[in-house]
């Protein structure tokens, strides 16, 4: 998955890649190029037919936007504009082009032409905002799932390569709004209004790991396909431990116990966590059990946006920071909805929550107790 600035090359490159999956794939099977609209597939078609000095090296059908290789294995350029119409077909390797700008059903519909293959998939294409499918996966990609790759293509990167002048990037960056040319040539989404820190408070409290005694521990244990995390704050408020896994519920108990001893901790006890805190609590009794309803999530994040935007808290780049500027909250019927974008994950953000809740609850002083 590529997220990348425009006219950095993208589309060529990718054009190549798709060029040499055909050549690998057999007579009668077939590659895929998808994009939004018929008019950006067929400026793809015609860009590879002519990419070959052989004219005579493909078997073209114009009407349906279909070559033939010497081989037999067919290149097909394809719009997403009827999801429906991708549906049916075995793709043994596809790019899916501009893929922010298409609707999600074309995604699933072309996802399932590779399962029977389990043919790649390259998605490429502009940053668009934060509330589109295409940066949700773009995410997934970018926080190391499995099967997935995160690449990021900059107008500086076109640069360094000589695809575009630095002069043009500049004026590109003095005539467009500063939320345009991010997107569209720092690969950067937007702040979008959806994320309760912030980016520019987020990035204002990246620190690195502090070396200082942890103070306070914050646990979010792990449900079906989340993570536990544990952090660890020391006294000026910074993350001085950090620690995000997945075992079964017997490993994670002793992990804890090993890790926390006469610290206090606060630790998630909704659901499930609940009979995993009271067997903590019987070796590590300055634990505290938290459930996490709407109105005592809404509180805790609330307050942790309160030290965010003062720059009253501390974390390293990485998880912890990418996590924050994916989060986001949406009003509801019953107040304010705090949690990750649908397929990713908000385990090291309660994590964080659950630290400063537990510092609040353990040091006397301003700090305002939930």
């Amino acid at each position: 998955m590529t997220a990348a600035a425009t006219k950095v090359g993208k589309t060529a490159s990718h054009i190549i890649w798709l060029f040499e999956q055909a050549l690998k794939a057999k007579e009668n099977q077939s590659v895929w190029w998808v994009a939004p609209v018929y008019q950006q597939a067929e400026i793809a078609f015609n860009r590879m037919r002519t990419q070959i000095s052989d004219k005579g090296f493909f078997k073209v059908n114009e009407s349906k936007l279909r070559l033939t290789t010497p081989t037999g294995s067919i290149i097909q350029f394809k719009s997403a504009e009827k999801p429906d119409n991708l549906y049916g077909d075995d793709v043994y390797a596809a790019v899916f082009d501009e893929f922010t700008r298409a609707r999600e059903d074309a995604w699933f519909a072309l996802r399932s032409t590779l399962t029977k293959t389990e043919g790649k998939c390259k998605l490429i294409g502009n940053v668009k905002g934060k509330k589109n499918w295409g940066y949700k996966l773009a995410e997934r990609a970018r926080m190391g799932e499995p099967n997935y790759e995160f690449h990021k293509i900059t107008a500086w990167d076109g640069v360094n390569a000589g695809i575009l002048s630095s002069d043009e990037v500049e004026q590109a960056k003095r005539d467009l709004p500063t939320h345009i040319f991010s997107e569209l040539y720092l690969a950067e989404p937007t702040e979008d209004g959806s994320n309760p820190f912030g980016l520019s408070h987020i990035q204002q409290c990246i620190r690195p790991l502090s070396g200082k005694p942890v103070e306070w521990y914050g646990i979010d244990l792990a449900k079906y396909t989340d993570w536990t995390v544990i952090i660890g704050l020391d006294a000026d408020y910074n993350v001085a431990h950090f620690d995000r896994f997945q075992m079964d519920w017997a490993q994670t108990e002793q992990k804890i116990i090993q890790l926390i001893g006469q610290t206090p901790a606060a630790i998630d006890s909704t659901g499930v966590g609940d009979p995993i805190v009271e067997k903590i609590q019987r070796v590590c009794p300055r634990v505290t059990g938290v459930k996490f309803t709407s109105i005592s999530k809404q509180q805790m994040m609330e307050q942790l946006t309160a030290d965010v935007h003062a720059g009253a808290i501390g974390f390293p780049e990485g998880i912890i920071a990418d996590e924050m500027r994916n989060f986001e909250f949406e009003h509801t019927q019953t107040g304010m909805r705090y949690s990750a974008p649908t397929g990713l994950h908000d385990d090291a953000v309660c994590a964080l929550a659950l630290a400063r809740h537990c510092s609040q609850r353990n040091k006397k002083g301003v700090f305002y107790v939930i």
